[in-house]
C-alpha cells in the first residue's frame, strides 16, 4: 500500500517565546485568563507569522521559561485562545456575509431604478414636471447604487479576507496549541 504524501506533511507552525502568561494578555485587562482580552501586540504577531504559512491546522507553539509553567493556567489559555479565534472567525463571516448582502441590495436596487427610469424616459417626460423629476432623481441615484454596491461586493468584501483567512486558520488549532519550556 502506498502512503499519502499529505497525511505525512507536517502543519505549519508558529513558535513565540513569552516571559509570562500574562503577555498573551491585554495589560489593561484584570478579569480571570478564561475571560480576558487578548494582546493586540500578541495577535498581531500571530497574524504576522500565519501569514505565508498555507492552510489550516497551525500548530502554536508558545514556549515559556520552566519556573512559570501552570499546566491548569495552560489549558484554561488554550480554551480562551480557540474560543477567541472560533468567534471572530465567524463574527467576520457574518459581517462579509452582510456586505454582500447590502452589495447585491444595491446592486439590484440601481438597476430597479435604470429601469424605471428608462419607461419614464419612453413616456416623454416633458409632458410632466413629476416625470421630469421622476429622470433627474432616478438616473443618478440607480448610477450611485449601481457602482456603490459593486463596490461593496468587490473590494469592501475582499478587504475583510486576509483577516478572515487569518481566523479561518487558528480557529481549526484547537488540538494544536502547545506550551513548551526554555
Amino acid at each position: 500500500m502506498k502512503e499519502d504524501p499529505l497525511l505525512n506533511e507536517e502543519k505549519p507552525e508558529i513558535y513565540l517565546r513569552l516571559e509570562h502568561y500574562s503577555d498573551i494578555f491585554s495589560d489593561f485587562d484584570i478579569r480571570p485568563y478564561s475571560e480576558r482580552a487578548l494582546s493586540i501586540d500578541f495577535i498581531d504577531e500571530i497574524k504576522r507569522a500565519a501569514s505565508d504559512k498555507d492552510g489550516g491546522g497551525i500548530e502554536l507553539m508558545l514556549h515559556i521559561p520552566e519556573k512559570q509553567r501552570d499546566e491548569a493556567e495552560e489549558e484554561i489559555i488554550k480554551e480562551r485562545l480557540v474560543a477567541h479565534f472560533k468567534r471572530h472567525y465567524h463574527l467576520l463571516a457574518k459581517e462579509k456575509q452582510r456586505v454582500m448582502k447590502l452589495g447585491r441590495s444595491m446592486v439590484i436596487m440601481g438597476i430597479v431604478f435604470m429601469v424605471i427610469a428608462t419607461f419614464v424616459v419612453f413616456k416623454d417626460p416633458s409632458e410632466s414636471l413629476f416625470l421630469s423629476f421622476l429622470v433627474v432623481f432616478l438616473e443618478p441615484a440607480a448610477w450611485f447604487l449601481l457602482w456603490e454596491g459593486m463596490d461593496q461586493i468587490i473590494f469592501n468584501s475582499k478587504n475583510m479576507n486576509p483577516d478572515l483567512n487569518f481566523y479561518r486558520k487558528m480557529s481549526d488549532t484547537h488540538k494544536h496549541i502547545y506550551f513548551k519550556s526554555y
